[in-house]
């Protein structure tokens, strides 16, 4: 009898006007080949984060290093520089 857990993104979505990747990751269970469980855990990354001082924006790319290198691949097809300006000025007018 063997017991295996696997983890595999199933589902990376590209959402809204800024471009967030949405990824999903089950988590699969098996005994002998046959699956047992399957659970799932979900998360999201936008292009930039920003936070305000004061009157001072700052603006941080988001660190996709510990990302799949697929996300990796979607995230430099998608977040152009426009993307990010729109993304920026997104934030500052709601001011977050």
């Amino acid at each position: 009898m063997a017991i295996t857990k696997e983890i595999i993104e199933d589902k990376i979505e590209v959402v809204g006007e800024h471009k967030a990747i949405q990824i999903r990751t089950a988590t699969v269970i098996k005994e002998d080949g046959v699956e047992l469980s399957r659970s799932f855990h979900r998360h999201a990354l936008e292009c930039v984060s920003s936070a305000k001082d004061g009157d001072t924006w700052t603006h941080t790319d988001t660190d996709i290093s510990g990302e799949s290198t697929e996300v990796q691949g979607i995230a430099a097809t998608v977040w152009t520089d426009e993307v990010k300006e729109a993304k920026k000025l997104a934030n500052e007018s709601s001011s977050l």
